[in-house]
């Protein structure tokens, strides 16, 4: 999905602070390495959680960064550099060696890593057409488009040997990996609604994890390998069905309402952590097992902007995160839990950029 969230407008700069604004128009035109990201001493206090705050990318739509096994590189999705939609991207932890890795063809989504091989999986949509899809009307209101041609592949992570792992007309996306690197959970529409998968590393031995009517999306495996998070709106009035069946015959989903779940890896013990009434989605667990930290509108009426909260496993203890910005998503924790990684549209230099963050996490 693109997750591009909303423009940081003018009032929402002001909010900032001129401390946060003179940073951001001081930051214009900036290209290579990490940069160091000043806040001002409310913002800095609120955000305690983060230290050291860098901002890594400089320019575009950049998201979806996650680490390498090893913690010394990431992998994202960005337009930028001249490509009119998402291609994959890997750059160093510092945000140097900055390289292309996707085809340049099509749109391309959820990357990531796979433990103990040189190569990566990611979704594209260019056995479709070499060109980007078409956006959705957003006319009706705001949707995420369904691509029916994507396909998940794998790569060397030179881009070189591209392997097709899915033979499914009809969206198969949202791909992620096992910490030992065996298997990948993703989203399919190959029985007729958006489910969430296992297959093996190869793209062999599918089989299915979840049933319930509605969106089952964007999962993650703990780093532990045993327990699977993931983002789901469930429909249950008739009316709610029938525009959810709607708008996947027409391969659009809304995302105004999604709560976060839980699972073991293998679909057992599936249990609801969050009972929000927002659009909460991007999860993912802290190595301690414990903790998920996900993206939500919860705290904006107008459900425009988003945040990063953490939540306990067991539906306590929520917490707000970061603040002062439009737009903050798709985090994601080291192994170790001591790095954060983050998109936000903090510091844009023009509307609709996004830019990924890493800060230092501090308990």
């Amino acid at each position: 999905m693109d997750g591009k969230g909303r423009l940081l407008d003018r009032r929402t700069l002001l909010k900032m602070g001129l401390g946060a604004a003179a940073l951001a128009a001081g930051c214009a035109g900036l290209r290579g390495p990490a940069r160091s990201v000043e806040r001002e001493p409310g913002l800095r206090e609120r955000e305690r959680h983060l230290a050291s705050l860098r901002q890594l990318t400089f320019g575009g739509q950049n998201a979806e960064a996650y680490f390498s096994p090893d913690g010394t590189q990431l992998i994202f999705q960005a337009t930028r550099d001249g490509f009119a939609c998402d291609q994959i991207f890997m750059m160093n932890l510092d945000g140097s060696g900055l390289r292309r890795l996707s085809t340049g063809m099509g749109r391309t989504t959820c990357s990531f890593f796979v433990p103990g091989q040189p190569r990566f999986i990611y979704a594209s949509t260019h056995l479709g057409s070499a060109a980007c899809p078409p956006r959705p009307d957003l006319g009706g209101g705001y949707v995420w488009p369904i691509y029916p041609d994507y396909e998940i592949f794998s790569a060397a992570l030179d881009g070189s040997d591209l392997l097709r792992l899915t033979h499914n007309w009809g969206y198969d996306a949202e791909g992620a990996v096992s910490p030992d690197g065996k298997t990948i959970v993703f989203t399919s529409l190959r029985e007729g609604d958006l489910d969430l998968y296992l297959m093996d590393v190869d793209g062999s031995n599918v089989g299915r994890l979840t049933e319930r009517v509605g969106y089952d999306g964007g999962a993650f495996f703990s780093w532990d390998g045993r327990a699977i998070v993931y983002r789901a709106w469930h429909p249950r009035r008739p009316s709610e069905v029938r525009e959810y069946r709607d708008l996947l015959a027409r391969h659009l989903v809304r995302p105004s309402r999604m709560e976060i779940f839980l699972m073991e890896a293998d679909g057992g013990n599936n249990r609801q952590v969050t009972d929000l009434g927002a659009a909460s989605f991007a999860p993912f667990m802290h190595p301690d097992g414990q903790r998920i930290i996900f993206a939500s509108n919860l705290h904006d009426p107008t459900g425009r902007t988003f945040a990063l909260y953490l939540i306990q496993a067991d539906g306590t203890h929520l917490e707000r995160l970061t603040y002062g910005e439009a737009f903050a998503s798709f985090p994601m924790f080291s192994r170790d839990g001591r790095l954060l990684v983050f998109a936000s549209q903090r510091n844009q230099q023009t509307p609709g950029e996004m830019n990924i963050f890493l800060a230092d996490w501090v308990d």
